[in-house]
């Protein structure tokens, strides 16, 4: 479980495809300060484990599945990367609950900057709407952020000057891909909507026969 809180930029110094997925080694900086072997991290949000360490450096295995679902099958050498440690139990939660498993993949449709602060519209499957609102809470990359508008296929946010220097974020162009992952509790909320649903067309008629 992660916060959306980037900790670090990192960079990806070498890839390895070893197929189907392939290994990444990033500088990953304070992130590899105190980790381990089995240690989860979130890349660009997608919640990995760490392979290997080699002082400031980690090494990661994405699968297949991975590469082709995220924006972390386009990293090469020398992409940046948002790092993110997962959470420890009595840690400040200054984000929201972030899981780390990113629900798809959408794209920056159109950056309005107005210095220092920037407004970025993504594109985000419909499907997806549903768990979206204004005020509500959205991962892109791996960045905790508050939902300004919302539409049947897109949504806004409007970035501070520290995100936008900080994070992978202040980088994008339009056109970039970004992970996308949307509040956890939407989804469940959401689901029981859906079960409540369900339920009331399915359920015993009032005369139906008992036995």
């Amino acid at each position: 479980m992660f916060t959306g809180l980037i900790e670090t930029m990192g960079s990806v110094v070498e890839r390895v495809d070893v197929a189907p997925g392939a290994r990444l080694t990033i500088e990953a900086g304070i992130v590899a300060s105190d980790a381990e072997l089995g240690d989860s991290i979130a890349v660009n949000g997608c919640c990995l484990t760490v392979v290997h360490r080699a002082e400031s450096r980690l090494t990661f295995e994405a699968g297949e599945e991975t590469l082709s679902r995220t924006n972390l099958g386009r990293l090469q050498t020398g992409s940046p990367v948002n790092l993110e440690r997962s959470l420890r139990a009595g840690d400040r939660l200054g984000g929201h609950y972030v899981t780390g498993h990113v629900d798809a993949s959408g794209q920056l449709l159109r950056r309005i900057d107005d210095p220092p602060w920037a407004r970025l519209w993504f594109t985000v499957p419909a499907a997806l709407t549903g768990q979206l609102a204004s005020k509500g809470s959205v991962t892109v990359d791996g960045v905790s952020l508050t939902l300004v508008d919302v539409t049947d296929n897109s949504f806004s946010v409007a970035l501070i000057p520290h995100t936008l220097s900080v994070t992978t974020l202040g980088q994008l162009r339009e056109g970039d891909p970004v992970n996308i992952e949307t509040d956890v509790l939407a989804k469940y909320v959401e689901r029981q909507l859906q079960a409540q649903l369900a339920w009331k067309t399915d359920k015993p008629s009032a005369t139906s026969p008992t036995v």
